[in-house]
């Protein structure tokens, strides 16, 4: 068990041994968490930024525009939910300033097989999101070199997308975080112009019905959010990879906040704009929306190009991040003996190569199927589903919160500070919980099917971990460590 924290969750606190009467290589404060410290706060924001405005700005307003306008209420809740994650994860991240921070904060609280789960879970989001930005990145490149019909020239350049960022993680985070960086300031420019520019060339009968889903309006707001939320995934970018930020006690919390409220703001001018510029019966069916609002402010083609371009630029941008972050947690887990142990080997250039290359061998095989089926409809499956397995590790962190402020001590509480920690904790929890729920039954159904599918792992591996015998005394000696405590 852990020392007992503050109402805040400020400090640091020793990581607890695993099980396995091992301490946990991922420790506060030890250089053998991590492969290095290489991301300064621009470099961090940088690859928030980079991380969240990555394909879904570009593909997510034609996703939810049959749901009518009532969408751009639900991207203004949605924003707001995110800086309140953002929030969130500065806190624990100065509580636990390790690599793999969504998997090290259920396990310091509740335990290996939390831990387990929620890496396992955003894990799993990982591998399923890079997929589908890779798909939605060929809506684009169809916008530069017509593609056709062909699945398979579909799929190749798919791949293609997702291979080159790939290839470019194993050359180590350094140069990640120079690509995040470059890639981002290519892609917030020219979005933050058409945000802006756009915006005096909205025709208001383009937006069409308010709620056009037939649903309640509760229900369409939940609907659309749920999809949306797949446009904010990366807010915890820095907190995933706090062991190769410099000062993560500060920097992440920053990192995350900054990088966060620069995303909500051209998400939501973007949105607003696309949706004024491009009737809403073509936005419905729009395979590249920015691309058609573009143009519909320029009277030709060259503006879509230009848009398509940029488009490109991000999401390829946004996978070299996605990769980087899916190597990130196994990492960590695997460090505890709670994911295979390939995955805890770290190349010379600071990257764990083979969370890398199972990512992208899990993503092609992901988008093989995709293009098998409908890929229109595999988008949207494969959306909901991240929204799902993303959404359970921000549910477990936004509980490991409120488990630390349960126990912080009375005589060290600051009663502002605590009502602000709980408030920011407690609404982190209900948002996750509200999104899984507006994920559909068909996208919680699946995505907990990948959730179990990870307990037999777990079982493996604990079970390889212990000895005969341990199991009992772990038990026998909890009840001591808490009375010390």
């Amino acid at each position: 068990m852990t020392t007992t924290s503050t109402p805040e969750a400020t400090e640091p606190e020793p990581t607890p041994a695993t099980e396995s009467g091992t301490t946990p290589a991922t420790e506060p404060g030890t250089s053998a968490a991590a492969p290095g410290r290489r991301f300064g706060l621009a470099a961090a924001t940088a690859l928030v930024t980079g991380n969240i405005i990555g394909g879904g700005i570009f593909t997510l307003p034609a996703a939810v525009a049959p749901y009518g306008t009532v969408s751009l209420l639900a991207f203004v809740i949605l924003s707001v939910a995110a800086v309140l994650l953002a929030l969130l994860f500065g806190k624990l991240a100065r509580r636990s300033p390790v690599t793999g921070g969504l998997y090290v904060y259920p396990r310091d609280a509740f335990g290996p097989f939390a831990g387990f789960l929620s890496a396992w879970s955003y894990w799993t989001m990982c591998w399923v999101s890079i997929a589908a930005l890779a798909v939605g990145v060929v809506g684009y490149v169809d916008v530069l070199i017509p593609l056709g019909d062909s699945k398979v020239v579909l799929a190749l350049v798919a791949l293609a997308a997702l291979w080159v960022p790939a290839a470019a993680n194993f050359a180590g985070t350094r140069y990640v975080g120079a690509v995040q960086i470059v890639s981002t300031v290519l892609k917030f420019v020219p979005l933050l112009l058409v945000a802006t520019i756009g915006l005096f060339f909205i025709d208001t009968d383009n937006y069409g019905p308010f709620n056009a889903s037939g649903e309640s309006t509760p229900g369409a707001i939940a609907a659309a959010a749920a999809l949306l939320l797949y446009s904010f995934l990366g807010v915890e970018s820095a907190a995933v990879s706090a062991g190769e930020v410099r000062d993560p006690e500060r920097n992440v919390g920053r990192a995350s906040v900054l990088g966060t409220l620069a995303s909500a703001l051209v998400y939501i001018l973007g949105t607003v704009a696309v949706f004024g510029l491009v009737p809403h019966k073509e936005l419905v069916d729009s395979g590249a929306p920015f691309a058609d609002a573009v143009n519909s402010i320029a009277g030709g083609s060259w503006g879509g190009t230009v848009i398509s371009l940029v488009a490109v630029a991000s999401i390829v941008g946004c996978l070299n991040g996605w990769v980087l972050l899916s190597a990130q947690m196994p990492y960590a887990a695997a460090r505890d003996g709670l994911f295979p142990k390939p995955f805890a080997r770290v190349g010379k250039g600071g990257v764990p190569g083979f969370g890398v290359l199972a990512t992208a061998v899990l993503g092609t095989l992901l988008i093989v199927v995709n293009y098998a089926d409908d890929p229109d409809t595999a988008f949207r499956v494969l959306v909901l589903i991240t929204t799902f397995t993303g959404c359970v590790p921000y549910l477990l962190s936004a509980a490991a919160q409120l488990y630390w402020l349960a126990r912080g001590t009375r005589e060290r509480v600051r009663p502002a500070g605590l009502v602000r920690d709980l408030i920011v904790a407690a609404l982190s929890f209900a948002f996750s919980f509200w999104l899984i729920a507006g994920a559909g039954y068909a996208a919680v159904y699946q995505g907990v099917l990948f959730l179990f599918a990870g307990i037999p792992v777990y079982v493996w591996l604990r079970g390889r971990q212990e000895q005969p015998g341990e199991a009992g005394t772990e038990v026998e000696a909890e009840p001591k460590a808490d009375v010390i405590a």
